[in-house]
């Protein structure tokens, strides 16, 4: 019997519900553990390229690459782009949403401030208490929970995903097109 490769998990890697998780940026000794999983879409939240060999390992196990990338929160006194991009959040809100594109892992480069805001954007749309949502997002962000993500969260409208006015996020065209 042949050896079978340690499972490893991305950093910060937990459940977010049934069918939806969160991570930081899975690395190559990451990637057997997504297919363990059964992770069938990868949202990342770094408008970067994707490695070309992870995206070798999402083609050959069937796993689609949905790219929107958005820069973090600034400081308070940054008054240029403060915040995230709303309509690349929502967005994504919508692919996270889109229960075809489950198992989905969503993930930014340490799974704690875009990914933290995007899941408490989320919890507001599943109608939890702020005080629920930002216990979450400080649970992953730790000693670097930032004040401005808090702000994100709370001022976030959770009517424009309602409204499906916003652009396209970058897609591997794998044929799991939804729109």
């Amino acid at each position: 019997m042949g050896a079978t490769a340690p499972l490893n998990p991305p950093e910060n890697f937990a459940m977010v519900w049934k069918g939806v998780y969160r991570s930081g940026f899975p690395s190559k000794k990451n990637l057997n553990f997504l297919k363990t999983v059964g992770i069938q879409s990868v949202l990342c939240l770094c408008p970067e390229d994707y490695p070309e060999s992870s995206l070798a390992f999402f083609d050959e196990h069937g796993i689609r690459l949905i790219q929107c990338g958005v820069d973090g929160n600034k400081a308070p006194d940054d008054r240029d782009g403060a915040f995230m991009n709303h309509g690349v959040v929502n967005r994504a809100l919508y692919e996270v949403l889109d229960e075809r594109n489950h198992p989905l892992l969503i993930h930014c480069n340490q799974g704690k401030h875009r990914t933290g805001c995007l899941v408490g954007c989320m919890r507001k749309v599943q109608h939890w208490s702020l005080v629920a949502a930002f216990e979450e997002y400080r649970r992953f962000a730790g000693v670097k929970a930032r004040v401005v993500d808090l702000q994100f969260i709370e001022l976030f409208d959770t009517a424009m995903i309602r409204r499906r006015t916003y652009p396209p996020c970058r897609s591997d065209d794998s044929g799991l097109s939804h729109d």
